[in-house]
């Protein structure tokens, strides 16, 4: 049977997804300072008897300290600690770009389609109006005031954005227009470098 013949709760339950959903358990524990040092994905023999069959998984077991640690963080007493700032350098391409939004997503781990179009569009007036193939810098972190903030570092300090009115029938220049369309504010930092930068509300 193919995979598209299956099941919808069976084809996003690989055993390659399990893995993934155990290291992104993993990973949100550990923002919480839990370690499950058992915590795995069972042998697909060993949880032959259920559905799918890709294994399950094991949370294992804990101490009592760890367990209460756990029960407080499921019932949101305890906050975890903000995240260090997604930092990535990229080589200004198009192809990169489809990479980029996949990156912020997980980063994000929350819908973010305005901060993944954000990023499209000043990495690639990067490409347009710098050159392909340089180098950037991609930052994007959640601010104290509730925003998310999105900054595209380039070594062309001197080419500038400008918002420019786009006709119905041109084919560029809508890249500001749309970043000036959803975002609460944006602007530029110039030094031996360019940042241009933006902040967004967090989307529900």
């Amino acid at each position: 049977m193919s995979s598209s013949n299956l099941p919808s709760a069976q084809r996003g339950n690989s055993a390659y997804d399990t893995t993934l959903c155990v290291d992104d358990l993993r990973d949100a524990l550990s923002a919480h300072g839990i370690t499950l040092p058992s915590l795995r994905v069972d042998l697909p023999s060993f949880a032959g008897t259920y559905q799918p069959s890709a294994g399950l998984v094991a949370l294992g077991n804990c101490n009592v300290a760890t367990a209460r640690k756990l029960a407080r963080a499921l019932r949101c007493e305890v906050p975890p600690p903000s995240r260090s700032p997604l930092d990535v350098e990229v080589v200004a391409v198009p192809k990169a770009l489809q990479g980029l939004r996949r990156t912020v997503r997980r980063y994000l781990d929350a819908p973010c389609a305005d901060v993944q179009l954000c990023v499209t569009e000043l990495v690639g007036n990067v490409i347009r109006h710098v050159g392909e193939g340089v180098s950037v810098r991609v930052r994007v972190a959640r601010t104290d005031g509730g925003r998310i903030r999105v900054e595209v570092t380039d070594p062309e300090a001197q080419a500038l954005p400008v918002l420019l009115p786009a006709t119905d029938d041109a084919e560029v220049g809508r890249g500001l227009a749309l970043i000036d369309a959803v975002t609460v504010r944006w602007g530029v930092e110039q030094g031996v470098e360019k940042t241009v930068w933006c902040e967004l509300a967090e989307e529900e």
